[in-house]
């Protein structure tokens, strides 16, 4: 019998994994991205920039302040409560690499994300392109990414 719509509503689909951090001095609670927050994410960390053949767009993965923008949105209080906002990115971002590299791992792994999806989103894959556009990963230094319209901080040429 299939599901109905309250049962998928009502449906706890959200891993959460307590995951220790000595350098903290304690244990946090890491929880999987919900599709809305998986959308916003991959939104803030991918732009598109003119293809190197100049015919078209490709994708751009922006990878500043990529861990402290997941993690904010999944650690999370003994209630599931969010601990951080989004604008607590930059603050969290200034803590030790390797603490919010481990953390990011998990988190990545709760919310589905593999290094397929980044390669993806960086235009590293086999995976075809909505606009078709050259998919190399080593753009010149003077290709600079042009402002998505997710990102409301990036610059208006």
């Amino acid at each position: 019998m299939a599901l109905n719509r309250d049962a998928i509503l009502k449906a706890q689909d959200i891993p959460t994994e307590p995951v220790n951090v000595p350098e903290w001095g304690g244990e946090v609670i890491l929880r999987g991205l919900t599709g809305d927050e998986l959308d916003d994410f991959q939104g803030s960390i991918r732009q598109f920039r003119r293809s190197l053949d100049g015919k078209g767009m490709e994708p751009v993965l922006i990878q500043q302040g990529m861990h402290a923008k997941l993690l904010v949105k999944c650690l999370v209080d003994d209630n599931g409560e969010r601990l951080f906002t989004d604008n607590d990115a930059g603050e969290l971002g200034a803590k030790a690499g390797v603490v919010l590299d481990r953390l990011y791992d998990v988190a990545q792994r709760l919310s589905g994300l593999t290094e397929e999806d980044e390669e993806e989103m960086e235009g590293n894959s086999d995976a075809p392109t909505d606009t078709g556009a050259s998919t190399s990963s080593s753009p010149e230094p003077s290709d600079a990414p042009l402002p998505s319209s997710y990102d409301e901080s990036a610059p208006v040429s």
